[in-house]
């Protein structure tokens, strides 16, 4: 006889997989609360402020420079012109452009290794308290104001160069772009050393922070394969602050573009394109703003409104760059944890 008994229970089902949770599920999981729903509103509606702030001054923007590009009998973009009241008007930009980049150039030359050195001693040479204690002074200078900036270059810097400016024409003069006839030091050059001591603290401090958030594991690998400091530097801390040390500089280079009053009072421009850096020649967006708007006529302002435009539209791409650099790479955020 046969006898049948089943013994076995059935398997218990496995659970169900849940889907993965999405950053946006996340963000707005337990929003039930009135103060989380607040703060999610006011966070959300401040984010649109500034879309929309920026639009409209975008919008202001490009409706005056119409105006004034619209009666413009010269090429606004190369001519080198400025006379928006004359009969006929005709004003261009080709000068402003000029001064603008080639000042910004020579601060980003200048400024951009000595604001990496100064980054990694502080996180990589100098004990603790020397490190703090240069660190400090360095968000000293990032607190100065620009017209302090700009009286400090007219009276002290300018009157200083010369020695500089003698010996650059004395060994490098014959390439023209570093002669000098002479007179007062109110050059670009000037100006982009100016500009490179003003937006020496951006870089130094964003360098700064990038270096500090490399791995440790990183440099304790390199350094148990025998490198030595600098090569643990040159292998492990540059290339993995390469894109922040690209971004900060993006950033000081939207300082150098936009810079107005202390290039105004240090800057003599004459509205001409000069081979030489070191003669007075050429002129920058903000600074021909700043001096020329006070005096000028409605056309004038429409003018100096439609060159300011160029500039918004140079710093927004200028920024936007650095914001799509940091976002390709996120190695350095949260990279210690």
């Amino acid at each position: 006889m046969d006898i049948t008994t089943d013994t076995q229970k059935p398997a218990p089902s496995s659970p169900t997989p849940q889907p993965p949770t999405t950053g946006d599920q996340r963000a707005t999981r337990g929003v039930t609360r009135p103060g989380d729903r607040i703060f999610v509103g006011l966070s959300r509606g401040s984010g649109i402020l500034v879309l929309v702030i920026m639009a409209a001054i975008a919008a202001f923007l490009t409706y005056r420079a119409w105006l004034a590009i619209s009666e413009d009998e010269a090429n606004f973009f190369t001519s080198f012109e400025w006379n928006p009241t004359g009969d006929p008007s005709e004003f261009g930009i080709a000068v402003l452009a000029y001064g603008t980049v080639v000042s910004s150039i020579i601060a980003m030359a200048i400024a951009v290794p000595i604001s990496v050195g100064i980054a990694l001693f502080i996180t990589h040479y100098a004990p603790r308290r020397l490190g703090g204690l240069i660190g400090y002074v360095i968000d000293l200078l990032a607190a100065v104001p620009s017209i302090v900036y700009g009286l400090w270059g007219a009276l002290v810097l300018v009157p200083h160069l010369n020695g500089l400016y003698g010996w650059l024409d004395q060994y490098l003069g014959w390439t023209g772009i570093f002669e000098w006839n002479g007179g007062a030091g109110r050059s670009l050059f000037t100006v982009g050393i100016l500009l490179a001591i003003m937006i020496l603290p951006i870089i130094t401090n964003v360098s700064r922070e990038v270096f500090r958030q490399v791995p440790r594991m990183h440099e304790e690998a390199a350094l148990a394969l025998g490198a030595t400091r600098w090569e643990v530097i040159r292998i492990s801390v540059i290339p993995f602050g390469r894109s922040g040390v690209i971004s900060a500089s993006m950033l000081g280079l939207g300082r150098a573009l936009g810079e107005t009053m202390a290039v105004a009072m240090v800057l003599s421009p004459t509205f001409d394109i000069t081979p030489s850096l070191l003669d007075p020649g050429g002129g920058t967006f903000a600074q021909n703003i700043a001096s020329k708007f006070n005096e000028a006529t409605p056309m004038g302002r429409d003018a100096l409104i439609a060159s300011g435009l160029v500039l918004f539209v140079i710093t927004l791409l200028v920024n936007g760059g650095a914001r799509m650099i940091i976002a390709r790479r996120k190695e350095y955020s949260g990279a210690n944890a």
